[in-house]
């Protein structure tokens, strides 16, 4: 998975399909009880409490606020967000931040099962006609043209 630092090492995040993870370096001694993080749908707020936040903003499309955590892991806090639309790349974390190309992004392998059936059964209809193509063969559409061709030719005959 591709890992993106801000030009100012204020955070780096990375991004799956459904997710994306934002970690922020915390000054040493820093405990879960002396932070304030709060997940809005459309933006967030992570810092100390009572003190200026050590990143806000607005996300780059809408998230899940009630899906998200956080936790402090070796001296960072990592915000754990569960995008809405599970299915896109986000160009950037933080709207107005640095965006970076999302044609180059590499996603990661999925299993067929991790899908809902809906999606499930255009991947898998995809993937036969691919197959059939490579193999020079007809694929599924091709196929039911001509099953109905035949019925009709069955009909006029």
């Amino acid at each position: 998975m591709q890992e993106w630092t801000h030009p100012d090492g204020l955070y780096s995040w990375i991004q799956t399909l459904s997710e994306v993870t934002i970690t922020i370096p915390l000054p040493n001694g820093i405990r879960g009880r002396d932070l304030v993080v709060n997940f809005r749908a459309d933006s967030f707020s992570a810092g100390i409490k009572n003190q200026k936040a050590l990143l806000e903003g607005e996300f780059f499309k809408t998230i899940k606020p009630g899906d998200c955590f956080w936790q402090i892991d070796n001296g960072k806090l990592v915000l754990e967000i569960v995008k809405l639309n599970q299915m896109e790349w986000w160009s950037s974390a933080i709207k107005g931040h640095e965006q970076i190309d999302t044609s180059k992004i590499t996603p990661e392998n999925s299993n067929l099962s991790d899908l809902d059936s809906e999606t499930r059964s255009v991947v898998e209809k995809m993937m036969f006609d691919q197959r059939q193509k490579a193999s020079g063969l007809p694929t599924s559409e091709e196929l039911q043209k001509q099953d109905m061709l035949k019925k009709f030719m069955a009909q006029v005959s």
